[in-house]
This record gives structure tokens, C-alpha cells and sequence, in this order.
């Protein structure tokens, strides 16, 4: 790919890109240029094509970085990493905020295949940071709003290590407390009761590897999907432990939770902050976690904000909303935010 300034239709202000090789453009464009489109409406330029040859169009600063980022997404896709339009834009994101960032680090660091032959990697910085950390320590909080592929990635990671025999099984575990829901209302026993508050473990699973192989798995032990309370008084050695919705356990729980963990294990705790739904005036075991456990060599702590979303882009605005919503009533007269309850900072 070579890239120059002048146009030579006239437009002595396009930054002009000629890719060399068609099928690769093909991928880069999308379907019926739909790349393209995307980042013509999230940079605020024009894209224009003749052949295989791209003109940017618009503000010497926007053009650049947008030509950057086509140029290291042509150099992925010339490596074989399919795009869609959810990478252009992750992509897109990523460079706004940090233009020396090299995508490629990013989007070519593969944590597994799914059964499906899909590649799942990191889809921004965040991540990264993520996934790295899991890499690197045996303990990780990641903490952040809805959205941010917290569960999701560590699932990931629980099923390479398994694939890689680095654990012999993955535990997954979450506190059985409702969301303004009541648990006692449905049938069964506590497991039967817990069960739908766990589907989007199966879920993430089961994006991972086929039913059936999930199915042996569940029968034979090596991943067990279970309420928080059926941890106490086990250690689980060889084991990749993945802690949902950790918001809501308590101080005692979270203690109880941490110190599961044998030999030859890593756990990973998720959770949002800002979405506790135990009683009021209860602490929360994970923003007390966070407290006293921070700086211990071997455990992680990895921060999610709502740049790092990489669900639908209103929910990234549906989270700041209700970031400034809860700011503006804490200043209020006897006003308390929601982030500051039970006990929070």
C-alpha cells in the first residue's frame, strides 16, 4: 500500500491510498463499501474510490489517522483476519484514542478458536490490558460496566487454558442474589433456582464449543457451573475460576471466594461497581477487594470505562448518561449517588 496526498483528479487536499492487491481491498471496503460508509460517519470525512485506489477527503488530521487505521487493517486482512463492521469500528476507536497503538497487537492476538472457527481476540486496549493481565498474574479483577467483555474474555481464556491442558477444569461461579427479582418464587433447590441467573455463562460457553462437547464437560466435572455458596469449604486445584457479577457478593463471600484457590489455578472476578443489588448498607465484597488487596504482587486489577464497550455504540451513551445522572443527585441536598451505596467509593 502506498499513500500520497495529491489527487490526481484535481482535489489537491485528498489523501490518496493505492492498495496493490484487489481481493484484500474487497475485504477492507466490506460489502458494498460498508466500511467505508462507517468510517465516513464516525471520522467526519469522505471516502471515495476509483478501482483499488482510496481518496479521504476532509480535515488534514481525521484523514490522516483514518488512513493510518486502513492501512493497518489492509495489513491484517492481507494476513487473513476477516473484518466486519463491528472491527472497523472498535479499530477506529482504538486510534482516536491513542494514535501509536499498533492494531495488530491488538486484533491479531488470538486467545482461542471457537468450534466455529472463529478467532476470538481483544477488541481494544482495554481489553488487551485484560487479557494480559490474566496472562501474566493469577488473580484479576476486571471490573466495569455492562458491555465490556469482561465475563466474555475470561471465558475465553478458561477454555484455551483448558484446550492447552494448563488447568484440568473450569469452575464458573456467581452470587445467587436477584436483581430486584425473588429467587424463592421459582421451583427446585438452590442450584435449580440459580440456574437462569447463570445462562450467560452457558451462553458464553456455548459461543465457544459445540453443545455437545459442553454437555460431556458439565457430566464428566471438568467445567462446573455453580452458586457462589457451593464454594465454601473446597479447594480447587488445577482449575481456571471465572467469578461473575462478583458486585454482589458480600465481604465474607468475596474472602471465602479468594481463598478457594490451589495450586495450579488462576481466578478471574468480574463485576460492575455501579450495579449492586445487595440490601442496603450491605458492603460490597469486590469494591472492599479492591481496597485490600491492591498492589499484592500476583493479583491484577483492570479497569473498564465506557470507551471499552463493544456492545450497540447507545450504550456507551445510555452508561454516561446515567453516570451524570447519579453525579448531579449526589451534589443534591441529602442526595447519595448510586455508585456510593453499600458502601462504595
Amino acid at each position: 500500500m502506498a499513500t500520497n496526498r495529491d489527487d490526481p483528479a484535481g482535489d489537491a487536499t485528498a489523501r490518496r491510498i493505492a492498495l496493490d492487491d484487489a481481493g484484500v481491498a474487497r475485504v477492507l471496503f466490506g460489502p458494498g463499501h460498508q466500511h467505508l460508509q462507517l468510517l465516513e460517519q464516525v471520522a467526519g470525512i469522505r471516502v471515495t474510490t476509483r478501482g483499488t485506489e482510496l481518496l479521504l477527503h476532509g480535515e488534514e488530521e481525521r484523514t490522516a489517522l483514518v488512513g493510518e487505521l486502513l492501512e493497518e487493517l489492509y495489513a491484517m486482512a492481507r494476513e487473513g483476519r476477516a473484518l466486519v463492521a463491528s472491527d472497523v469500528e472498535h479499530a477506529y476507536r482504538v486510534k482516536a484514542a491513542d494514535r501509536t497503538v499498533h492494531l495488530r497487537d491488538i486484533f491479531l492476538d488470538t486467545v482461542c478458536v471457537s468450534y466455529r472457527k472463529r478467532p476470538i481476540t481483544p477488541q481494544g486496549l482495554g481489553q488487551k490490558r485484560y487479557i494480559d493481565s490474566i496472562r501474566e498474574h493469577d488473580v484479576v479483577f476486571g471490573i466495569g460496566p455492562a458491555g465490556t467483555g469482561k465475563t466474555y474474555l475470561a471465558m475465553a481464556m478458561a477454555v484455551a487454558a483448558l484446550k492447552d491442558q494448563a488447568v484440568q477444569r473450569i469452575v464458573i461461579t456467581r452470587p445467587a442474589v436477584e436483581a430486584g427479582e425473588r429467587l424463592g418464587f421459582l421451583p427446585g433447590d438452590l442450584a435449580q433456582k440459580v440456574n437462569p441467573y447463570l445462562r450467560p455463562l452457558y451462553d458464553a460457553l456455548h459461543d465457544m464449543l459445540d453443545y455437545e462437547a459442553v454437555e460431556r464437560m458439565l457430566e464428566r466435572g471438568t467445567i462446573e457451573v455453580a452458586p457462589l455458596a457451593f464454594m465454601r469449604g473446597r479447594t480447587l486445584n488445577d482449575s481456571f475460576i471465572i467469578l461473575d457479577e462478583a458486585q454482589n457478593t458480600t465481604a465474607e463471600q468475596m474472602k471465602m471466594f479468594l481463598t478457594r484457590l490451589g495450586y495450579q489455578s488462576k481466578a478471574v472476578i468480574t463485576g460492575d461497581v455501579t450495579q449492586v443489588d445487595l440490601p442496603s448498607g450491605m458492603a460490597s465484597g469486590l469494591v472492599q477487594a479492591r481496597r485490600i488487596l491492591d498492589g499484592i504482587p500476583g493479583i491484577g486489577f483492570c479497569l473498564f470505562t465506557e470507551r471499552d464497550v463493544v456492545r450497540h455504540p447507545l450504550v456507551q451513551e445510555v452508561i454516561k448518561a446515567y453516570e451524570r445522572f447519579e453525579a448531579a443527585r449526589a451534589t443534591e441536598p441529602g442526595g447519595s449517588a448510586g455508585g456510593r451505596r453499600n458502601g462504595q467509593r
